[in-house]
């Protein structure tokens, strides 16, 4: 299994299409292939984050994404930010989120605590 580094651009793609064909074979974890993608997805990996780092999301829209994978209404909200209107002046970034508000968040729905943490880029001063 001869496996080169991802140095250029090159290279990152012919490693993408590697690793894409690998994952339509669906190989066991133990095989040969499976060895294969796990290396060639930890090396893709590694050069994305070198090369396209992502920022983390605002903590509000990471909350409304939330909202959407658990079906969440707005209403849902209220044990982990407060009152209805308070829920409302969060999400609309008019209300920046409390020490207090981050840890129910965090526990209650599972968004890291990291990501509440940041500042808002919309919060009105």
């Amino acid at each position: 299994m001869e496996i080169k580094a991802i140095r250029t651009e090159a290279d990152y793609l012919i490693a993408l299409q590697e690793v894409s064909a690998l994952i339509d074979l669906d190989p066991a974890a133990d095989s040969p292939e499976g060895e294969r993608l796990d290396v060639l997805g930890t090396l893709v990996q590694a050069y994305e984050a070198k090369h396209y780092p992502m920022d983390p999301p605002d903590p509000i829209e990471a909350i409304k994404f939330r909202m959407d994978q658990s079906g969440m209404t707005v209403k849902d909200l209220i044990p982990y930010i407060g009152s209805l209107n308070r829920v409302y002046e969060v999400l609309a970034h008019k209300r920046p989120l409390s020490l207090n508000m981050i840890r129910r968040l965090s526990d209650g729905l599972h968004i890291p605590a990291e990501i509440l943490i940041r500042e808002s880029e919309a919060v009105e001063a």
